[in-house]
């Protein structure tokens, strides 16, 4: 998958929704501003410049903002001890944005996926931040779009590729990071219908295992580990509590928390589903 391509349609349309949106509060990001959703992907590219362009295996120490460029006199910027920022966005903001994540374009079309550099997951790699921002940039893009009431569908190819990532990687580590309780056998499909993917996922104690045959990018049956137990494995198929389907847009809007799952098609048991977000909570 071209998760360069993704990324910069991803990135310019996410700024275009915002140029659109200007101000307001975004629906799907309680708490936030139209600035505030400006701020903070544009951080997040800056710090990952940063990472990859000095090549660091460690954690930086981000007290020392720098590295983020902002103006001499950011006065009228989003603040995010004073959030949400309502108003209008900031003159310079936008721009600032752009230019940050040209950076982050430029450093990942011209860095090898496999070099080593920190990350918060088992896999320590570039390649590891151009999937993680991809994904991201087109959630944003769809939050964005929520404001003004244009939020689009996402990319099949680059949704499908979500939800495997979701399992691989953000649901072992949304339940370490926020303690989540231990699973108890609940097992959930997800199922494409504009597509062939296939995800069976269960949760057992803190473990998060994907039936074999599932649509998953770990290769020979390695696991991701993120510490604390918090592991992905791959384990036989089974019977699931519950089934959902959907498009792999819907299917990604709602492993993100976006979207309700009322909007699927679920068979089974819906008190299992109306769990997962407790087992998986959002971060």
């Amino acid at each position: 998958m071209d998760h360069l391509s993704h990324f910069g349609r991803e990135i310019r349309a996410f700024e275009a929704a915002c140029r659109a949106a200007d101000s307001g509060l975004v629906p799907s990001c309680p708490g936030w501003g139209v600035p505030d959703l400006v701020m903070h992907l544009g951080g997040v590219h800056r710090y990952l410049v940063w990472v990859i362009g000095d090549r660091l295996t460690e954690q930086p120490d981000a007290t020392d903002l720098s590295f983020l460029g902002l103006p001499a006199d950011p006065a009228g910027w989003p603040d995010p001890a004073r959030a949400p920022a309502t108003g209008p966005l900031p003159a310079g903001l936008l721009d600032w944005f752009a230019e940050g994540a040209a950076k982050l374009e430029a450093a990942f079309a011209t860095t090898d996926p496999g070099v080593p550099v920190w990350t918060w997951s088992g896999e320590q790699s570039v390649g590891f931040w151009l999937r993680m921002q991809t994904i991201e940039a087109a959630i944003h893009r769809w939050d964005a779009e929520m404001v003004t009431g244009t939020a689009g569908t996402m990319d099949a190819e680059l949704a499908a590729d979500a939800v495997g990532q979701t399992f691989e990687v953000m649901a072992p580590a949304r339940r370490a990071w926020t303690a989540a309780p231990p699973g108890t056998g609940e097992t959930y499909g997800f199922r494409q219908s504009d597509g062939p993917g296939r995800w069976t996922v269960r949760f057992d104690g803190p473990d998060v295992s994907l039936a074999e045959g599932t649509n998953v990018s770990l290769g020979d049956g390695a696991d991701v580990s993120l510490g604390d137990g918090a592991d992905v494995s791959l384990v036989e198929s089974g019977g699931c509590d519950v089934e959902v389907a959907g498009t792999a847009s819907d299917l990604m809007l709602f492993l993100w928390h976006r979207i309700p799952y009322e909007r699927l098609d679920v068979h089974g048991d819906r008190a299992v589903l109306a769990r997962y977000f407790t087992l998986v909570p959002p971060v």
